[in-house]
């Protein structure tokens, strides 16, 4: 696995219930800031695979980026079981519930 790879897989799996990041968010703190595009084929490919909360990571708009509305469907009502709040747009308040963390070298190992 790729060392970028790598460090969104274990971003994506320090995300915590109830909390979201956004790709561009991930495939920054991961090396690489263009990367947003990447993080999406990466949880794709991957989340199955390593038992990945998919679910926690959403578009920048605050908005769930999957146009598959049975999916849509499936990742709302599992934020919503988080805690997680929309408004009447389906939108999530970023300023609430982005995860924040300061990663460092360590949490990324």
């Amino acid at each position: 696995m790729q060392p970028f790879t790598e460090k969104v897989v274990q971003i994506i799996r320090n995300i915590p219930p109830g909390k979201v990041m956004t790709y561009g968010q991930i495939a920054k703190l991961a090396g690489n800031p263009r990367g947003a595009r990447q993080v999406v084929r990466i949880l794709h490919s991957l989340s199955q695979t390593y038992g990945l909360p998919w679910h926690r990571v959403i578009n920048a708009k605050g908005e769930v980026a999957i146009h598959d509305e049975e999916q849509s469907n499936e990742q709302i009502s599992a934020l919503k079981q988080e805690g997680v709040e929309f408004d009447r747009q389906n939108k999530v308040d970023l300023l609430r519930y982005r995860y924040d963390h300061e990663w460092n070298d360590i949490d990324l190992i």
